[in-house]
């Protein structure tokens, strides 16, 4: 496979998935509750569908796991070499709430990497790419822009942080690091903040997914920042039996010790 000859059909499909979110979202919608309690609604159903149908005609021979459908046994999906993770609608509390801040998310992953990824943004008309051997990008109606981590941290430090999870570790980590401007944001758009230097660093001390971080985390890296586990290691995927993450930090600037002061925070 040519990871950059799937840079425009991901795009586009992601897009698709997009234009079938917000059908759903001009509407008065229902909300129903999955078994862990997250929101579910027709909107995440009808990106899947459109999702899974375009990456069977793209790759038919690249397995699939997607949130909105049963994970496969580890037994199985540990011989995966290289299979699509997907989160057709990333952030569904705050497509709930209307305020516009949810993705559609699609990822590559190859050796518990994720080398392709793209976050479209459906009510921004905005789309992150990130791609091994391309680098990150920003697509909008104007034109493609390259997209690159900030050099050094601001002062203020700016953090982003989760609009709908926050808890006393992160408040923690906040005291360490001193003077900030925190910027509340919803789903893997705070990955793309990020990436394009909007925001110094994320730091996640709470539950996520792995279909949650996957794409955003590829634009991250090919945008020449880091996606680290607590103890230093890249965040990684399908490497064990649950698909939860560890905590994790989102560096752009490198100037400074971020998991000291983690560490220090906890």
């Amino acid at each position: 496979m040519n990871l950059k000859e799937m840079i425009n059909p991901i795009v586009d499909l992601a897009i698709a998935a997009g234009h079938a979110i917000l059908e759903v979202y001009a509407t008065d919608f229902d909300v129903q509750e999955k078994g862990d309690q997250s929101p579910l609604t027709q909107a995440d159903l009808a990106s899947h569908r459109c999702i899974m149908a375009g990456l069977k005609a793209l790759t038919p021979d690249i397995p699939v796991i997607s949130e909105e459908e049963g994970l496969p046994e580890f037994a199985e999906r540990r011989q995966w070499q290289r299979y699509w993770l997907i989160d057709p609608l990333d952030g569904t509390k705050e497509f709930v709430n209307r305020n516009g801040e949810f993705t559609v998310n699609i990822a590559l992953i190859d050796g518990g990497r994720p080398l392709l990824g793209v976050v479209h943004v459906p009510v921004q008309e905005k789309t992150y790419v990130g791609c091994e051997g391309h680098g990150s990008e920003l697509r909008t109606a104007d034109g493609t822009t390259a997209i690159r981590v900030s050099d050094s941290s601001r002062n203020p430090v700016r953090i982003v942080g989760s609009r709908s999870h926050r808890g006393a570790s992160l408040d923690a980590f906040l005291d360490k690091v001193g003077e900030t401007d925190m910027v509340p944001m919803g789903s893997s758009l705070k990955f793309c903040v990020v990436a394009e230097g909007g925001a110094d660093i994320y730091p996640r001390l709470g539950p996520t997914s792995e279909w949650d971080t996957a794409a955003a985390q590829a634009v991250v890296e090919q945008a020449g920042g880091q996606v680290l586990e607590l103890d230093g290691k890249p965040l990684s995927y399908n490497q064990k039996e649950d698909i939860l993450n560890p905590f994790f930090v989102v560096i752009g600037a490198t100037d400074r010790d971020w998991l000291a002061l983690l560490a220090n925070g906890e």
